[in-house]
């Protein structure tokens, strides 16, 4: 399930390139408009998640969806992890629209037919149409809340960080970012409000799922932990074959092609104790040519 989302996520972002080329905005047909604006549809709470800005959006989102969804895929199957990231991103895409009613009240917009932008006087309902959201991070950042959940603390290497962090504390970092890039006000043109919406969501059914288990999948966390254990078990097995494998090439010197009959071992230990009893008692220089071969030979092996 997780490479289909990636495969249609990338299919929808191909297709809006095109299709813009040929003055077709797909974006403004299947993105999240703001449900007082006229181009609002219901089906933009789930069409929106599909669409992305730009090359650097969808990557990210993406490898996150691939790093973190496929494990938790795993987890709970693919049925119940469709159902929690369409879920997810559709309460994501809820209480962006929450957010923006809020801006619109706050802004007293109810009470103008035209508002000024950028110096262009232009009419209140073709602004708030402006007002439109789309990417998959609400659903992403909720896949990311439940792998917090699940395996709280497993370690990971987040760039540029050279130490590992748990993935507990990289989850409470995002919300603390995303909750103060929220609150200080709009004009980045990322939709943080819908990522901490997404959390919102994924924290409420994980902690329903946890205390409801009788859907036949539970929480997750024995399967989620057998198959990090069985990951780590085959790294192990692995790093252990080649350990051996290396010390076997090391300690074992190559055979040679072909080998000369040996003597017997205490005839030739016999022969040699008599030539170094010889040197002991005469010398060097009394021992024949023949006995010199033998002793020159027994030094080289």
């Amino acid at each position: 399930m997780t490479k289909n989302l990636l495969i249609v996520n990338f299919l929808a972002f191909m297709a809006t390139w095109v299709l813009e080329m040929r003055g077709i905005d797909l974006t403004s047909m299947l993105g999240l408009h703001f449900f007082m604006a006229k181009d609002f549809h219901l089906y933009q709470l789930i069409t929106y998640m599909f669409l992305h800005g730009g090359f650097t959006h969808i990557f990210f989102n993406m490898f996150a969806l691939w790093m973190f969804g496929s494990v938790i895929e795993r987890v709970w199957g693919p049925k119940k992890f469709l159902f929690y990231y369409i879920s997810c991103g559709v309460g994501a895409g809820m209480v962006q629209e929450l957010a923006q009613y809020i801006n619109y009240m706050m802004e007293g917009l109810a009470a103008y037919d035209n508002v000024s932008l950028g110096g262009t006087i232009m009419e209140t309902a073709d602004y708030l149409n402006l007002w439109t959201t789309i990417g998959a991070s609400g659903a992403v950042y909720a896949i990311l809340l439940a792998f917090g959940m699940i395996f709280p603390n497993e370690r990971l290497f987040i760039i540029p960080f050279p130490f590992p962090i748990k993935a507990k504390w990289l989850v409470i970092g995002y919300i603390a970012i995303e909750l103060f890039s929220a609150l200080s006000g709009p004009g980045d043109g990322v939709a943080h409000t819908a990522h901490l919406g997404g959390m919102l969501f994924g924290f409420i059914m994980i902690r329903y799922w946890k205390k409801h288990p009788g859907n036949g999948t539970g929480f997750g966390r024995s399967r989620g932990q057998e198959f990090f254990d069985r990951m780590k078990q085959r790294f192990d097995e692995r790093q252990r074959h080649s350990n051996s494998s290396r010390r076997r090439w090391v300690d074992e010197p190559d055979e040679p092609a072909h080998e000369e009959p040996k003597k017997p071992k205490r005839a030739n230990q016999d022969e040699i104790d008599a030539i170094l009893d010889k040197i002991r008692k005469s010398g060097y220089d009394s021992l024949t040519k023949e006995e010199k071969k033998k002793l020159f030979e027994q030094s080289q092996q």
